[in-house]
């Protein structure tokens, strides 16, 4: 899809290309089932050929061919599909905003049972409080999380993503904590996770991080 990348601001650059060489690491394990997970207004299953578009934010891009409606999420985690060459995905998940700790990680558990080489792509914001111009102004709280965020998802650290506090999240406009603690969810320590972290930025004063996961070999 060379019209997203022509639509995106340069400044987005090279988030974009972390997010496409991550999504191809994710394609290129050949897993028998990849699932897209997003935080949105309301859970939500959806078949691979769910449609979404960029439309109400500006850009005329579509992703999916079905009636179904993507939450954003959702929607960038399919084009992402599309420009890294991926094909669709098994499915769509939507996790609520506001989903407790405790319903996420069984959300994950029920993912994990999906596949046996399962693969999500988890679609989440950082605080959107680092800067003035953020859209959540800048909170004091928010540089501390976000660094903390980055070293969980870098660190492929389950426990420090399911020990993330909603009302924190909430405070410091964070986006992607739900998301997140579907992915802990679906991992267990004990399966030897490696983390390396693509990308770690704020542009517009948003968090936004990119990791791969995978399986340490042994």
């Amino acid at each position: 899809m060379p019209e997203l990348a022509g639509a995106a601001a340069p400044e987005l650059d090279d988030l974009r290309d972390a997010c496409v060489s991550a999504v191809r690491s994710l394609a290129g394990s050949r897993p028998d089932t990849l699932i897209v997970v997003g935080g949105a207004g309301v859970a939500g299953s959806y078949e691979p050929d769910a449609g979404g578009s960029l439309a109400p934010w500006g850009v005329d891009i579509r992703v999916g061919s079905g009636n179904a409606v993507l939450p954003l999420s959702l929607t960038i985690g399919g084009l992402l599909l599309g420009l890294a060459g991926a094909g669709p995905p098994s499915g769509y998940e939507a996790v609520p905003s506001e989903a407790s700790p405790d319903a996420c990680a069984r959300l994950g558990a029920v993912l994990a049972e999906r596949g046996r080489r399962l693969a999500l792509l988890v679609m989440g914001d950082g605080p959107a409080t680092l800067t003035v111009k953020a859209p959540g102004y800048l909170q004091t709280g928010a540089p501390a999380y976000h660094q903390a965020l980055a070293q969980a998802l870098g660190g492929a650290d389950i426990q420090a993503l399911a020990a993330l506090d909603p009302a924190d999240a909430q405070e410091l406009w964070v986006g992607g904590r739900a998301a997140f603690q579907v992915l802990a969810g679906a991992g267990r320590a004990g399966d030897g996770l490696r983390g390396e972290l693509l990308y770690d930025d704020a542009p517009y004063g948003v968090g936004y991080l990119v990791a791969r996961w995978s399986l340490r070999e042994a």
